[in-house]
């Protein structure tokens, strides 16, 4: 019960890495508060929070629209006094709209979709980080993580959710350079491929579906659990050593072995910056991967070379 007495926010955690993320901080004896649009899959969420024996408030929040993410935060700040140790800004809308637009370029699909895959994804982790920091920077502590991708570094999906995953790697930088003298920690969080429930609906499609991609599906076969983000998040929760890592993007693979941790299900998690794995992703020489020694590891920035 490490997180004992924390108050913790994570958004969009009805299903998915936010659902994974609010039964790890539970299990560590945080209060977690829950925000999603459907009320029905955000109390699904928080009855399994209790079954495990966590304390869990389920809140419908459209983190798309700025007065429902002001009410969450005054709900907080009523309810607990002022007190906010930890948010999570993790909703997103855009999955369902990548799929539908998988293998298109950008000027081939409706522009609006910028604003389906960036509004809550982006613009609302800004509003939610707002209302958070002044309750965390009146107390003098605080963390704030924003859930990201590899799609901030190098090209995944489309042109829209990249460039919204590397605004959401400056924000971290940034809000962490202006909270540091506060005492509130601002990080990026890079899951590796994560089995949530719409992925695993989707590369389940019949090999004959026009939907159906085998590169994804291979990438997804050793995927996370979406309860390893959570196991992360805790571990950095509890480090005293936390401040030196605000403004970073930290990877959960780098977490992994800084704390060594694996994944619920007892797998190791894949290791994006090694160099073995790097290798696999180059064609014409991915062959050499299979000589490659795992523990050599590269620079962060070589991981755009399987672009």
């Amino acid at each position: 019960m490490a997180l004992s007495g924390w108050i913790c926010v994570v958004t969009g955690a009805s299903r998915g890495i936010g659902r994974g993320i609010a039964l790890q901080l539970s299990e560590a004896g945080a209060t977690v508060y829950i925000t999603g649009r459907q009320e029905k899959t955000l109390k699904q969420t928080a009855a399994e929070v209790t079954e495990r024996g966590g304390r869990c408030l389920p809140v419908v929040c459209d983190s798309s629209k700025e007065d429902e993410i002001k009410e969450l935060f005054e709900r907080v700040q009523r309810e607990q006094n002022g007190k906010l140790d930890l948010l999570v800004n993790n909703a997103y809308a855009g999955v369902q709209t990548i799929f539908d637009n998988m293998n298109k370029k950008f000027w081939e699909v409706d522009p609006n979709v910028w604003d389906t895959i960036n509004n809550t994804g982006l613009r609302g982790h800004y509003f939610c980080s707002v209302y958070a920091a002044r309750m965390m920077v009146a107390q003098g502590k605080g963390l704030i993580v924003f859930i990201s991708s590899m799609g901030g570094l190098r090209y995944l999906f489309n042109v829209s959710y990249g460039v919204g995953k590397a605004a959401c790697d400056r924000m971290a930088a940034d809000m962490a350079i202006e909270l540091k003298k506060k005492g509130v920690v601002s990080v990026s969080l890079w899951p590796g491929a994560v089995q949530t429930e719409l992925i695993n609906q989707y590369i389940s499609h019949d090999e004959a579906s026009p939907a159906f991609d085998p590169k994804f599906k291979k990438i997804f076969n050793k995927s996370e659990t979406t309860e390893f983000s959570g196991q992360c998040i805790v571990e950095l929760a509890k480090d005293k050593s936390l401040m030196s890592m605000t403004g970073q993007v930290l990877m959960t693979c780098d977490l992994a072995r800084r704390y060594g941790l694996k994944d619920v299900d007892g797998r190791s998690v894949v290791d994006y910056t090694s160099l073995k794995f790097v290798i696999s992703q180059v064609p014409y020489v991915s062959w050499l991967s299979v000589f490659t020694p795992s523990f050599i590891r590269v620079p962060r920035s070589l991981l755009r070379l399987g672009n």
